[in-house]
């Protein structure tokens, strides 16, 4: 005997309609705001990147111009004490103190000691400030060395 004749498997009919297989307009809108969220926080990083970046090489010039001055300062004249100040170019000025430097006691043994011959060259401390103005700010680098100097030309401060 042939059992009874079934129905094709299929979805059910329950009188509802089913969806098709596609996105919604609100789906759309949610995702498209999504990304544009996404994007502008990107872009965002990246120009705070851009800016750092920017930063970092002005700071790496003026380590650069610093360098230079205070690697060519005295060599061909003797140190001179006092404050003295310039422009490395249109962006770029430099203000220089020299100051002599006593260097430290060393502790002393007990008992008489000899004395040691007193030098005719002298400790100096250079201090290098260099300046700009970046998108309305004002930046400073200081650099400071010690420098060993002879005896002072006749005039000059000590």
């Amino acid at each position: 005997m042939i059992g009874p004749v079934t129905a094709w498997p299929g979805p059910a009919r329950t009188g509802r309609r089913t969806r098709a297989g596609g996105f919604t307009l609100l789906e759309v809108i949610a995702a498209v705001l999504l990304l544009a969220i996404t994007f502008a926080s990107l872009m965002r990083v990246a120009g705070s990147s851009l800016a750092l970046t920017a930063r970092s090489a002005e700071r790496s010039e003026a380590a650069m111009w610093g360098r230079s001055l205070l690697d060519s300062a005295f060599v061909l004249e003797p140190i001179r004490v006092g404050r003295s100040s310039g422009r490395f170019d249109e962006r770029y000025r430099w203000q220089l103190d020299v100051r002599p430097v006593q260097p430290p006691a060393t502790a002393q043994a007990s008992g008489p000691q000899p004395r040691a011959p007193a030098s005719p060259l002298k400790l100096y401390r250079l201090d290098l400030d260099v300046m700009w103005t970046s998108a309305g700010h004002d930046y400073t680098a200081r650099f400071s060395t010690l420098r060993v100097g002879g005896p002072q030309p006749q005039g000059a401060d000590s």
